[in-house]
């Protein structure tokens, strides 16, 4: 998932910045690490080349890669699929948890304030032209 996602990055002409974490123990076996570091490389290679070598600061790794030039660099092997087509949605989940998005309703029209007969007054206050209630420069005059 990580790997896919930095080709992307990679192919769209952005750096990518890779950091792994270290919890617990894992301080003790580096070694694995560095080696994890340099798979993600190579599988990276065609795509992009490192600026730095890995380096450990504090309790992770970082390392920077850049994008190859565009002359240089292999496609995107998710828009090879469809031959410079961009990726098809996947079809929307029908899980209960999961729901497709239904478009929003139109919003209902606004209804004027009530009159309150106790106030003393007779006609509603007329509502705001910009639209919304409590808008300070509703009573500025544009020239």
């Amino acid at each position: 998932m990580k790997l896919g996602h930095a080709i992307d990055f990679l192919c769209e002409d952005m750096r990518v910045k890779i950091v792994l974490k270290f919890r617990g123990r894992e301080m003790a076996h580096k070694e694995f690490s560095f080696q994890v570091i340099d798979k993600f490389l190579k599988d990276v290679a065609p795509y992009g080349h490192p600026d730095f070598q890995p380096k450990l600061i504090g309790r992770g790794i970082n390392l920077m890669i850049s994008p190859l030039p565009r002359n240089k660099r292999a496609k995107n092997p998710r828009l090879m699929e469809g031959e410079g087509a961009p990726p098809k949605a996947p079809a929307p989940a029908t899980t209960e948890w999961h729901r497709p998005i239904q478009p929003t309703p139109a919003p209902l029209p606004r209804r004027s304030p009530a009159v309150n007969p106790s106030a003393g007054s007779t006609s509603p206050e007329s509502p705001p032209s910009s639209g919304f209630a409590n808008n300070p420069f509703a009573d500025l005059e544009i020239k």
